[in-house]
């Protein structure tokens, strides 16, 4: 959900695709701003409602920039999602995007940020209960 439906939702342009993978009740969204440190945080979505008009309005820039190639393909490429974290019912799922799309004007925007989501299991599915995102994002090199 956390990547599938994301992207398939953001490049159609429909929260509907993406939307039912939230808890309403109790979600918290915060924006942290490019910084790891947690005072210049801001809490941006405090409801599922807020976030979908942010992330709407995001869908609605990016179709509407011109690009050199896919933007389904490319946000699959840039994003990853291999640190899921599951306790009994709670999970936490660490998103990563650190690529670039090439723009049909020449250069590229740039996808470098992560995010961490909180998530519950309910009534046998996976919901998302909240995250910190737009933290800074670094590849690490092994």
């Amino acid at each position: 959900m956390l990547v599938r439906k994301d992207v398939d939702g953001f490049v159609a342009q429909d929260w509907s695709v993406f939307g039912g993978s939230f808890k309403h009740d109790g979600f918290c969204g915060l924006d942290a701003k490019s910084s790891l440190n947690p005072a210049d945080w801001e809490l941006r979505f405090p409801t599922v409602e807020s976030y979908r008009e942010a992330w709407l309005e995001d869908a609605g820039r990016s179709a509407a920039t011109a690009y050199a190639e896919d933007r389904r393909n490319a946000l699959f490429r840039a994003t990853n999602m291999l640190d899921i974290r599951v306790q009994g019912h709670t999970a936490t799922a660490r998103k990563t995007f650190d690529d670039a799309i090439a723009l049909a004007a020449g250069g590229s925007q740039k996808l470098n940020w992560q995010s961490v989501f909180f998530c519950t299991k309910e009534g046998g599915a996976w919901k998302i209960t909240g995250f910190v995102g737009f933290l800074p994002f670094t590849a690490s090199v092994s």
